[in-house]
């Protein structure tokens, strides 16, 4: 699946984006209202489709996209022989490029819409504007991009050191973060490619899950039943990721 940045990102859904709107993603919300309503007038409202890739390794990330409702973006590596394994996913806490200072920095994965949802766009260099401007802007995101940095590299220690069953665990609980509801609309192959396994090997995983009464499985999506159970099934990087994200941005409900 190679589209890059030629591809539009998404069906616009409409004009001017209001501040309400621009709230419903959260690292948005956390901003002053002065700077939320210098920048607001630079936004427009997406609908992101599940299998979108926003932007592919190499590419400069010309716009900035901001989750908002139950859209979830993965950022992954590609491997020569087409492989991916997710190194991290955002949702409506957090932002898809424009994390970094400005500058042709090209981008190192692929970024690709896991569940399909609304966003935010920016252009990036219009974002980085708004960070010289408004120091408020900046901090938040610097500090994003911390906790960003924290994700990725608790998902090394994770697909190296625990089993499939802890890690699936993780991600479902992350992405019923991210989502804001209990049904997910995923695939086993969609879960199978963001963990790096076969597709064999989560079937049984979540046919585990499902007899432990954690989840339900249903035609192209997966029900969070007993979510305190999941996260007892899960390794200890989901709460590790989380608290440091909460230490970092205590104003962020992610």
């Amino acid at each position: 699946m190679s589209m890059g940045q030629s591809s539009a990102p998404g069906r616009q859904m409409g004009g001017l984006v209001d501040i309400a709107a621009l709230r419903g993603n959260r690292l948005l919300a956390a901003l002053p209202g002065a700077a939320l309503l210098d920048i607001a007038p630079h936004f427009r409202h997406l609908l992101l489709e599940r299998g979108r890739v926003l932007f592919e390794p190499g590419d400069d990330v010309e716009t900035t996209h901001l989750p908002s409702g139950g859209a979830m973006v993965s950022l992954v590596l590609v491997t020569r022989d087409g492989r991916e394994v997710e190194c991290a996913s955002i949702g409506r806490e957090g932002a898809v490029g424009g994390i970094v200072s400005a500058g042709n920095k090209p981008a190192y994965g692929r970024a690709v819409v896991q569940i399909a949802g609304p966003a935010l766009a920016i252009p990036t260099e219009r974002l980085e504007r708004a960070k010289r401007h408004h120091p408020a802007i900046s901090d938040l995101f610097s500090r994003y991009a911390d906790a960003l940095l924290a994700q990725v590299m608790q998902s090394v220690v994770c697909n190296a050191l625990h089993p499939v069953e802890q890690r699936a665990a993780r991600w479902l609980l992350s992405t019923h973060d991210r989502a804001g509801s209990d049904l997910l609309r995923l695939t086993q192959q969609g879960l199978a490619e963001m963990l790096g396994v076969q597709r064999t090997t989560v079937s049984g995983v979540a046919k585990t899950l499902e007899v432990r009464g954690l989840i339900r499985q249903h035609h192209g999506a997966v029900e969070i039943l007993d979510r305190a159970g999941l996260e007892e099934a899960c390794c200890e990087c989901y709460r590790a990721v989380e608290d440091h994200f909460t230490t970092l941005l205590p104003e962020v409900d992610g």
